[in-house]
């Protein structure tokens, strides 16, 4: 659900630019008060994990469309709403300038759809609400289910209302609203069975996480080694492994496009705004759609062609982009908090000596 720049103006681009610039400034104040040397970590960790669960395409059936995980309900359950949506934001971040996976231009909007919906509308209404005070297996997967779905389903309507708002795209709402959401209730209905299969690891492993989280206190001196490790060796075999094997369908977004124009992607302006950062995001994306560069000097190489492209498709420039892009997002993500939570420290120091 990763919104190129051709759907947006630079007017509704902006705004989403400034909406979600001033959330992460608010989240950045709230963070801080809980934030402390365990959660700074996690937040890193679950990062690169996002980064590389969402370079896995599922295939949704019967509709020759895809699906990846958004990750948003995963990162609020297990840091609270405020740390969730700075991880989403270095997420996404590394993905567009490094690797050219969504638009500088709609980074905002990115951020906001993937970000803001499950973090302050599902996670606190609705999962909170079905868990309650005693988690339990059942409520933990019925939450995350319904949760996901909610907060797909927003997100993909606030790209329709986007699109449809910027002008420059010829995307009807009503048909273009009527193919997104129920592509996306597919997707929603995976992400919440994947989002409920991590949150169980978690808390079977390491229950008070949840605890904490829910009630905004730091982790203390809580041992969360095997919880990190646990995330991480996932995370280092999803990214250079088994992305090899998403699906080559195109995603829901892209594929609600092409069911209304033909193509899969629209073409963007190429002067002005667009130009200028289309220009700025090829010089910064050294590993563009999580691949080597690849250059029209020379005569191509013959191949064997089958008719179909080979699955699966085992490529280095694939795994080398899912074990770079983790590390970047994990170091992202980490200095972020480190950065808050040294800030953090003079209050609390006067907090303590006034006690």
């Amino acid at each position: 659900m990763h919104m190129a720049d051709a759907l947006l103006s630079p007017a509704v681009g902006g705004t989403l630019w400034a909406a979600t610039s001033g959330t992460i400034a608010y989240c950045s104040r709230k963070v801080k008060q809980d934030l402390d040397d365990r959660k700074v970590p996690l937040m890193g960790v679950l990062g690169a994990f996002i980064f590389a669960a969402q370079m896995i395409n599922f295939t949704i059936p019967a509709t020759g469309s895809s699906g990846h995980l958004g990750g948003g309900m995963i990162l609020a359950i297990l840091l609270g709403p405020y740390a969730a949506f700075l991880t989403m934001a270095s997420v996404l971040t590394v993905q567009a300038f490094f690797f050219a996976d969504g638009g500088l231009l709609a980074l905002g909007c990115n951020i906001f759809n993937l970000g803001f919906f499950p973090c302050f509308v599902a996670y606190p209404l609705i999962y909170k609400k079905i868990v309650g005070d005693n988690p339990g297996e059942k409520r933990i997967l019925l939450g995350a289910v319904v949760a996901a779905l909610v907060g797909l389903q927003l997100g993909a309507l606030n790209v329709v209302l986007e699109t449809v708002a910027s002008g420059i795209s010829s995307l009807p709402f009503t048909t273009f609203v009527l193919l997104m959401q129920p592509v996306h209730l597919a997707i929603g209905l995976v992400e919440g069975l994947v989002t409920a299969t991590v949150v169980l690891f978690v808390w079977k492993s390491r229950p008070e996480i949840l605890e904490l989280t829910a009630e905004a206190r730091p982790f203390g001196t809580l041992p969360i080694r095997k919880v990190l490790v646990g995330l991480l060796a996932t995370a280092v075999v999803t990214g250079g492994a088994l992305s090899w094997f998403a699906s080559a369908h195109p995603d829901g977004l892209e594929w609600a496009i092409q069911g209304v124009t033909g193509r899969e992607e629209l073409d963007a302006p190429e002067h002005g705004v667009h130009g200028w950062l289309a220009g700025l995001q090829e010089s910064l994306a050294f590993l563009p759609d999580y691949g080597f560069r690849t250059t029209s000097a020379g005569p191509e190489p013959e191949v064997a062609t089958t008719g179909a492209e080979a699955w699966p498709a085992v490529d280095a420039g694939t795994s080398l982009s899912g074990l770079v892009g983790g590390v970047l997002t994990l170091a992202l993500a980490a200095i972020v908090g480190l950065v808050l939570k040294r800030r953090a420290q003079p209050g609390r120091s006067r907090e303590r000596t006034s006690n």
